[in-house]
């Protein structure tokens, strides 16, 4: 009696990574941050693998949004300050719109790393369009200040635009070899305290400020720069110190 040939299995299908293994190689940041928008981009991390979308078009999507909501809130500042638009429509869309900017930015490194699609080509688009949202979002906050108050101080808007991209720069700086933080806690209280220079809770606040309380951006420019100054003062003091100012002693053979 013959044996009817045996049909093999077909293969299993390799097992897609969960919103928590994407999750598990996030790269941190502020309490809002890891509690909100890397979270958010865990889950578009695993939409964007199942479509089989590649980590930089995530980051150009983010930067597509971000600056789309930072041209609106531009377009619609005067409208905003005659009382012809709504602020709390333009607020609370751009907010969206710029959470959902953050939250891809957080999600392209995740699918970078879980993929194994990390490079450094793809890291030079990451900070180059986190520099073209974040110069739009500067742009959006000082064009409602200034529609708002019309003698906002060019000094202010030109304080708040550079002091701003401290935050970036600092990011950048802590992901080499010299990385280091002022308030190296993790305990709550500390965490808490860091939320002033957090990203995802300063985007927050901005959007809040423009949607509710338009009249006040030109005060929330003078808090960012404030705060974003002294971290600056502090943070080249400490290096300074660290650094050493007096060259060490040498001895004689």
């Amino acid at each position: 009696m013959t044996t009817p040939p045996v049909t093999p299995a077909p293969p299993r299908p390799s097992q897609r990574p969960t919103a928590a293994d994407f999750l598990a190689r996030n790269r941190g940041g502020g309490l809002f941050t890891e509690t909100v928008n890397q979270r958010i981009g865990a889950h578009l991390a695993v939409v964007a693998h199942r479509l089989r979308l590649a980590p930089s078009a995530l980051t150009l999507i983010n930067l597509a949004l971000g600056l789309g909501a930072s041209a609106a809130v531009v377009a619609l500042a005067p409208a905003v300050a005659r009382g012809d638009v709504r602020s709390w429509v333009v607020g609370l869309v751009a907010l969206l719109l710029w959470h959902l900017a953050y939250s891809l930015d957080c999600s392209d490194g995740q699918l970078a790393r879980v993929t194994g699609m990390a490079g450094p080509a793809g890291a030079r688009v990451d900070v180059l369009c986190d520099v073209a949202v974040q110069i739009s979002l500067v742009a959006a906050i000082s064009s409602t200040a200034v529609a708002q108050v019309p003698d906002t101080p060019a000094w202010l808007v030109a304080l708040f635009a550079g002091t701003w991209m401290i935050n970036l720069v600092t990011s950048v700086m802590a992901s080499g070899t010299a990385a280091a933080s002022l308030l190296k806690s993790t305990s709550l209280p500390i965490r808490i305290v860091k939320l002033i220079r957090d990203y995802g809770a300063v985007v927050t606040a901005c959007g809040l400020v423009i949607a509710f309380l338009p009249g006040w951006t030109p005060w929330l420019m003078g808090v960012v720069a404030t705060v974003n100054g002294l971290f600056l003062l502090a943070s080249i003091g400490q290096s300074a110190r660290k650094a050493g100012l007096v060259a060490p002693r040498h001895t004689e053979p």
